[in-house]
């Protein structure tokens, strides 16, 4: 379900719709509209709620964005330049695919969602539905993309894994080269090198910087321990519900693919499904 329904949601860190929208609300450049935008769901934050909540920036990047972004916009105005620019860039990269069809299953499989413990889902939940059926489906998409991206923070802090050590396990599953991670997180190669001693040290990364068992192990146990906290909305909806609203999805996954509307391989390390 999270490949079925991660695209959908990650058009607005992709598409030129997108930036244009942030750029229109007073924002100065691409990190600054990605920062603002995923934070302004809990407000007016400090830099480090969004060090703590993203987890795997490195915190000078965060801090060259926020707080300023606020000066700039108020997060309600970020909040529909989000808007505009998901809902502009999803009309055009899923070729206007008719989205009635998840409306209430994806509105559903949300509503459900526990937000304790869950601060990114938990504010995303807190805000109105948007009208139209494409934006009411990103909502709810990206309430789930949150529980289940908060549930994957407190499995890594759970294992002791820092934010940046997750990069450096990442890249050494071979999911991600290690210079795209770097370059879209913010940390240097001195930085990144440090972390990949400290793994090897814990037996996790070997000598040319590929995974042991063990560290494949760890890794593999903190992706199965984010799939069971994030199951709960799907068992709302069913294995019927389920398959139901990744069919509703597909045309417009379809059209995703052929638009090449994400990056592979990206630093979220979601496969090209």
């Amino acid at each position: 379900m999270w490949m079925a329904t991660e695209p959908i949601h990650a058009v607005v860190y992709f598409a030129p719709e997108a930036k244009a929208a942030f750029d229109l609300a007073g924002l100065k450049g691409f990190w600054m509209g990605y920062f603002a935008g995923r934070a302004a769901p809990m407000g007016p934050v400090p830099p480090e709620v969004v060090v703590a909540t993203f987890y795997n920036f490195h915190p000078t990047m965060v801090r060259r964005a926020i707080p300023d972004a606020w000066a700039l916009a108020s997060p309600d105005r970020v909040l529909e330049a989000r808007l505009e620019g998901a809902g502009a860039a999803l009309e055009r990269l899923t070729d206007g695919a008719d989205l009635s069809g998840a409306v209430d299953l994806a509105g559903r499989a949300a509503e459900s969602v526990d937000p304790v413990g869950r601060t990114l889902a938990a504010a995303n939940a807190s805000l109105p539905w948007p009208d139209g059926d494409v934006l009411r489906v990103w909502h709810a998409l990206t309430i789930l993309r949150e529980y289940r991206g908060d549930g994957h923070v407190n499995a890594l802090v759970s294992e002791g894994i820092g934010g940046l050590e997750a990069h450096v396990l990442l890249a050494a599953s071979g999911a991600v080269p290690p210079e795209r991670l770097r370059g879209a997180r913010g940390w240097s190669e001195e930085e990144w090198a440090v972390a990949e001693a400290s793994l090897q040290e814990r037996g996790w990364v070997d000598g040319s910087g590929a995974l042991t068992d063990a560290g494949r192990a760890a890794r593999d146990n903190v992706e199965r321990r984010t799939d069971e906290v994030a199951v709960a909305p799907w068992r709302v909806l069913g294995d019927d519900g389920c398959d139901r609203l990744a069919a509703a999805l597909a045309p417009a996954l379809a059209a995703l693919r052929a638009n090449e509307a994400i990056a592979y391989p990206n630093p979220m390390g979601l496969p090209a499904a």
